[in-house]
């Protein structure tokens, strides 16, 4: 059994959506227990199918069964619980792409899941929540949805143009260079990307450059790459820097770091 997979929505899509991912223990007899999950950037809005899957945040502990549910950027681990016939798939959005229906605010919401009605859900058609649902169905749902959502939209908004400057600029770039480069005072930019994401700038940097740095250590041989290269290459003051920052978020070294308690994204 394959538990972890990944599939990936067309390319016009790619603009809101940044990947779906599985977690199935469909034909599990076990619970699978303490796996973790790393911040990344992104909001997941989770399909529940079966039984429930256990998920304990920074903030709180929770229970979900099948259904659905909007997960809110982490900022630090997550440990995740999957009971048996049970499945899980994850549909990851770009922090924009919740901005582009300004009647959200999310300026507290952060490390949280709420569970919500299909009802809720934009998309013209229904989503399988079966156990035996076709991820193939749910690409057509979603492709038909957010390709419109691109023709119709064809300009960035600003939270859109401010992680597009991050990215631009490999995550050097100050709030205040941002701010410049939109002609936007920095307060502005600030209040406006928190109520869209529920992360101050800053933080949204630090997480993408938390991801790049163990993305790098997972994707080497760690034995042979030195700290002090990834803390560099990552451009963190120093090797101490990226320790300290790294074990904000894993609440464990670089050097005691082991992935095989996580679910890390494939190599694309």
């Amino acid at each position: 059994m394959n538990l972890y997979s990944e599939y990936y929505v067309s390319e016009k899509s790619e603009r809101f959506v940044n990947k779906i991912w599985c977690l199935d223990n469909n034909i599990g007899e076990s619970l699978i227990e303490n796996k973790l999950v790393l911040p990344n950037g992104c909001f997941n809005l989770a399909i529940v199918s079966g039984n429930a899957i256990e998920v304990h945040t920074s903030k709180s502990k929770y229970e979900m069964n099948e259904g659905f549910y909007f997960c809110s950027q982490m900022t630090n681990k997550v440990l995740v619980n999957i009971k048996p016939k049970t499945k899980v798939t994850i549909i990851q959005l770009h922090a924009w792409t919740i901005s582009m229906f300004p009647n959200y605010d999310l300026s507290n919401f952060t490390d949280s899941i709420i569970k919500i009605d299909s009802a809720e859900l934009p998309f013209k058609s229904k989503i399988d929540t079966g156990l035996n649902s076709e991820i193939t169905l749910l690409l057509n749902t979603l492709n038909s949805y957010f390709e419109d959502l691109n023709t119709s939209n064809p300009n960035k908004n600003l939270t859109e143009k401010i992680c597009g400057i991050i990215k631009l600029h490999q995550e050097e770039i100050t709030v205040s260079e941002i701010g410049k480069s939109l002609d936007v005072s920095q307060r502005s930019l600030q209040i406006k990307f928190k109520t869209a994401t529920g992360l101050t700038i800053k933080n949204y940097i630090q997480i993408l450059k938390f991801r790049k740095s163990v993305d790098q250590m997972v994707h080497s041989d760690l034995e042979k790459l030195k700290l002090t290269d990834v803390a560099l290459y990552n451009k963190y003051f120093d090797q101490s820097h990226f320790i300290k920052k790294f074990k904000d978020v894993t609440k464990t070294t670089p050097k005691m770091f082991n992935s095989d308690s996580y679910f890390l994204s494939k190599k694309r």
